[in-house]
């Protein structure tokens, strides 16, 4: 077939362009083969670990956290089920649709599930949004758990505080790790969503209680559901913990406060370990095991009573009359008084043009140095305090345990204050007044101490001026009881006293509940001898004292302390009471140390027996 001249000119100008046809064909088979060796070799690891991700997933198995028991093994936090809602945001087709289900289905708080979904560390992490989630929520996602993809329910152990607020402040609380922790090295090995201890034992021993996660790597469809299960790592379960605490005397401690707030600190004097540690107003710490909310937070925090406090040691109060045991043991010790020093009180300290009046207006008359423990004389004190002078009484007080942090194993421990020279010099600017040392020497002015600071000190005159140091834990275990540390009794002080100084000072704190004349007959206990010291801390003005206390608005009320000791001849505890804005130590706190006493002897009778052998061996 013979071309004609127009096809002739076709295909010229198609033999003509042919070389550049190849050209763009051997260019895109270039290309081609550039984007494989891309996507082969330089990102092959990266696409062949998304894919992965797609196929196969991660899926942590959260460790089941140590419990806290007593010391008798009864549990105080332990786990309850509970059921939590996450997703995995790589699979979620729709968030719009996903957050309106939950807003319209659940009425869950979209704002912050969003939130939690944008901040996930990686969009293949599973990520808790809601926490145990009610039966009829559970319901609802069965139902709809189809439509759902990148959504999953985990049976997740939430924490159980079996008490309620009971020893709410000493055990603590959960609550879900911060970011700023997160980003912390310390916590390399927590994530965003994970529980984690944020106060009181549940803080400071986090590291034993919390156990080692597990995994599962599973293979998951489409929807990111899980089909198959590739392979396992065992979780491990955290340690238990076994507080000094009794529940029992806990318990009864706490309900002998009644509607009053307060404190109470009670310790073994055999180890220094914390028998019983009440802080009221308390709180509940279950509402933060699920999270808390911002209201109740709010309700919390802004509290004027501070029921988040820890008034053990973190309440920094006025010791009072407690005080005077420093002045007392300081005079002896320097030689500026004896057993038979007498002093006149006719009801008033004179100094310059200035009265310092005695709590008894009409005198204690003449009086020694037992006496004036025994019916709390302030003139007495008055004078002894006046020739030791302020830095002589810092000295003594700092070496008796008060005015700085004990070391008990919770965090947030306060110190306190003891005035001195110096310290009124650099912190307010101003020379230290001599009358200063007057109100100093009964326990008022610029003095501050925490209730266990006082419980340390009068545990320390107990054990012959050995200060122990005080701990809540006894010792911690594995779940089958196989001993993993215990925590030895720790000595942190000794006031190094002559035995004529101990002796003194011992006559004069059982005379104050045992004589007529002393001013805490309410502690006495048939049977036992107890001793102690009642305390009465000034919170307004002394003139305004002179009014009747119903008169006077609750919060300028004084506070009642009492601090103590039993049995006398070989003591087996010591406690520290603490009864907020009611008045006299003898009248409101001396009852609740007489009964807690009692209560402890009748859980540990042995401890009561064993004095007569103590005796007898001459142990004491």
């Amino acid at each position: 077939m013979r071309l004609g001249k127009s096809d002739e000119v076709l295909m010229s100008e198609a033999r003509k362009r042919l070389p550049y046809l190849v050209i763009v064909i051997i260019i895109f088979f270039f290309l081609i083969i550039l984007r494989g060796w891309h996507l082969q070799i330089i990102r092959g690891d990266e696409l062949s670990r998304l894919s992965e991700n797609n196929r196969l997933r991660i899926i942590p198995v959260k460790a089941i956290r140590g419990k806290i028991l007593d010391r008798r093994g009864r549990d105080i936090a332990n786990n309850r089920a509970s059921f939590d809602l996450g997703v995995v945001p790589e699979d979620l087709k729709d968030m719009k649709a996903f957050l309106d289900f939950l807003s319209n289905r659940l009425s869950a708080p979209t704002d912050k599930v969003q939130k939690k979904i944008e901040t996930a560390r990686s969009p293949f992490d599973r990520v808790r949004i809601l926490r145990d989630l009610s039966l009829d929520n559970l319901a609802i996602l069965e139902e709809n758990k189809n439509s759902l993809p990148g959504v999953y329910v985990v049976a997740d152990p939430m924490r159980n505080y079996v008490y309620n607020d009971t020893l709410a402040h000493l055990v603590g609380y959960m609550g879900e790790i911060s970011k700023r922790q997160v980003a912390d090295p310390a916590y390399a090995d927590y994530y965003l969503g994970q529980d984690i201890g944020k106060y009181g034992v549940e803080k400071q021993y986090e590291p034993f209680l919390r156990g080692k996660d597990g995994t599962n790597l599973v293979e998951v469809d489409v929807m990111g559901r899980p089909i198959k299960n590739i392979g396992s790592k065992s979780m491990e379960p955290g340690d238990n913990v076994v507080l000094t605490i009794d529940i029992e005397l806990q318990q009864e401690a706490e309900r002998l406060f009644g509607d009053n707030n307060g404190v109470l600190v009670a310790i073994d004097l055999t180890d220094g370990g914390i028998l019983s540690m009440v802080s009221k107003p308390a709180f509940d710490p279950n509402v933060f095991a699920g999270g808390i909310s911002w209201a109740d937070w709010s309700k919390l925090i802004n509290d004027e009573m501070k029921p988040l406090q820890n008034r053990a040691i973190q309440g920094t109060y006025p010791p009072g009359s407690t005080y005077k045991i420093v002045p007392a043991a300081a005079a002896l010790e320097e030689g500026l008084i004896t057993e038979k020093t007498a002093n006149d009180c006719p009801g008033y300290f004179r100094l310059g043009r200035r009265r310092y009046r005695c709590w008894k207006d009409s005198g204690h008359g003449t009086l020694d140095i037992k006496g004036a423990i025994i019916q709390s004389c302030d003139v007495f004190f008055y004078k002894t305090g006046y020739q030791l002078g302020i830095d002589k009484m810092h000295e003594y007080a700092l070496k008796m345990g008060l005015g700085k942090p004990t070391g008990i194993d919770l965090d947030g421990e306060k110190g306190g204050l003891i005035p001195s020279t110096e310290w009124k010099e650099k912190n307010r600017g101003r020379a230290w007044l001599v009358g200063e040392t007057i109100s100093a020497s009964i326990g008022q002015g610029y003095n501050l101490v925490t209730p266990l600071q006082l419980a340390v000190m009068i545990a320390g005159v107990a054990n012959d001026g050995v200060l122990l140091k005080p701990k809540v834990v006894d010792r911690i275990e594995k779940e089958d009881g196989t001993l993993v540390k215990k925590i030895e009794a720790a000595k942190i002080g000794d006031m190094r006293f002559s035995p004529n100084t101990l002796s003194i000072i011992k006559e004069g704190l059982r005379g104050v509940v045992a004589s007529p004349e002393g001013t805490a007959g309410r502690a006495r206990i048939q049977g036992i001898n107890v001793s102690g010291k009642t305390g009465t801390a000034q919170v307004i003005a002394l003139k305004a004292k002179r009014e009747k206390m119903e008169d006077v608005p609750y919060r300028f009320r004084d506070h009642a302390w009492f601090i103590g000791y039993a049995p006398s001849e070989s003591p087996k505890i010591a406690i520290a009471v603490l009864v907020e804005n009611v008045g006299h130590g003898g009248e409101f706190a001396a009852p609740i140390f007489r009964d807690v006493v009692k209560k402890y002897f009748e859980l540990y009778p042995e401890k009561l027996n064993s004095m007569v052998t103590d005796e007898k061996n001459n142990i004491r």
